[in-house]
């Protein structure tokens, strides 16, 4: 079978080749499609990832949807169930979170995740794996489901909110997203399901963007932070510039919360008036949160909420197919990018 695989730390060290099939002596899934994001793009710069213990190379893909072909041993999936494969693994020690199925909170670091950290990815034509690793999907989402490995930091993110705004009587209304990549619309979506007031910051001005956020019932905007939204009660900041945060904690209401899941890049300083940022901070009871990854709680959560969107809405996120064959062209951003998924299904152009 076809694997896309990377040697960790060296750029341009991608190539699509021949890997070994897996053993027929688990659950077996067909790969249907891989997502491409910021992390991948990152590993194949040579930035990030970690092969595999005792290995040089590491197969590529954490976002994913497949079908499963075999299941002889398992209790609840069938050939042709949709699964989605979860991205972390507890670390092996486990440190007190994993051992209760948080991995997502891993307190030791020594955790894997697929196609990013010491485990092969999804970026083949066919994986085995432990059937806890995988959540089942309902037939009517289809392959809309490669969403679902985003939409599940979202749902963290968002239940990570809600357990800090519950400190309080708080009757949150307004909420600002910044960036209006995958991330961010699928933050927007969870805010309009929940019926919040939603502004989303973005600089592109043509393309899908502006569409999909009015879609939602919700405002795109280009100007300046402080003119998105009113005082918003609670910012998911989805692009990881450093000035952006700063410049939400300072537009954001009392009792606010201000959730980070963009990472930043480094190598840039800021002049910060850092006692101004503590003074507001400390007398409006604000709170600013880091979120990264998720357990299958937020999993099925992203499942739930994909399910109640509006699917031809959905489709819309994904703006280019790429066959395996040509993944070069996946790595290659177009101004009207979404999201880019590899297509282990199509041969050709």
């Amino acid at each position: 079978m076809e694997a896309l695989t990377v040697q960790p730390g060296v750029a341009g060290s991608v190539r699509l080749e021949h890997a070994p099939e897996p053993a027929k002596s688990g659950l077996l899934v067909d790969t249907l499609l891989v997502g491409v994001c910021g992390t991948d793009a990152e590993i194949v710069a040579g930035e990030y990832g970690t092969a595999p213990p005792g290995r040089e190379r590491l197969i590529l893909g954490h976002e994913c949807v497949g079908r499963v072909v075999d299941a002889p041993k398992s209790r609840t999936l069938e050939p042709g169930d949709l699964v989605v494969p979860m991205v972390r693994r507890p670390d092996p020690v486990p440190c007190p979170s994993c051992a209760v199925g948080e991995w997502d909170m891993c307190q030791n670091g020594l955790f894997t995740e697929h196609g990013i950290k010491q485990a092969d990815g999804f970026a083949r034509g066919r994986f085995e794996i432990e059937e806890d690793r995988l959540v089942p999907v309902a037939a009517t989402l289809g392959d809309l489901a490669v969403l679902v490995e985003p939409a599940s930091v979202v749902a963290k993110a968002w239940e990570q909110i809600e357990r800090i705004g519950a400190r309080a009587s708080w009757s949150p209304s307004r909420v600002l997203i910044t960036g209006a990549g995958p991330v961010g619309l699928l933050a927007a979506l969870l805010a309009r399901q929940r019926e919040y007031e939603v502004a989303v910051l973005d600089r592109v001005t043509t393309g899908p963007k502006p569409g999909l956020v009015s879609d939602l019932g919700a405002k795109y905007h280009v100007g300046p932070v402080e003119e998105a939204i009113a005082s918003p009660d609670i910012v998911v900041e989805c692009t990881g510039v450093g000035s952006l945060v700063f410049e939400c904690i300072a537009v954001s209401g009392p009792n606010a919360v201000v959730c980070l899941t963009g990472i930043s890049t480094g190598g840039r300083t800021l002049d910060i008036d850092a006692a101004s940022v503590n003074r507001r901070m400390v007398l409006e009871n604000d709170v600013v949160v880091g979120s990264v990854n998720a357990n299958r709680r937020h999993y099925e959560a992203a499942v739930a909420a994909l399910a109640e969107a509006d699917p031809a809405w959905l489709g819309r996120l994904i703006t280019r197919r790429v066959p395996v064959t040509h993944w070069a062209e996946a790595f290659g951003k177009q101004t009207e990018d979404v999201k880019v998924v590899l297509d282990f299904g199509r041969r050709d152009g």
